[in-house]
């Protein structure tokens, strides 16, 4: 796993978060609820691979 993945999460949840809270006070709790929604979405788009991979690696070890 590449150490930069986890950079960009971090980064991305760090940017949602600021975003969230700037929507928030000033009273857009929708446009809050889907800046988070697309900061996990992206998250997981980037995720999935990792895991299936990680399915793969489980299902050749039992495999053999």
């Amino acid at each position: 796993m590449e150490i930069s993945i986890i950079f960009k999460i971090a980064l991305v949840g760090i940017l949602v978060t600021m975003l969230n809270q700037i929507l928030k006070q000033s009273g857009r709790d929708e446009q809050a609820f889907l800046t988070s929604l697309a900061g996990l979405i992206l998250v997981l788009f980037w995720v999935i691979p990792y895991i299936a991979e990680l399915f793969e690696t489980i299902q050749n070890l039992f495999a053999i």
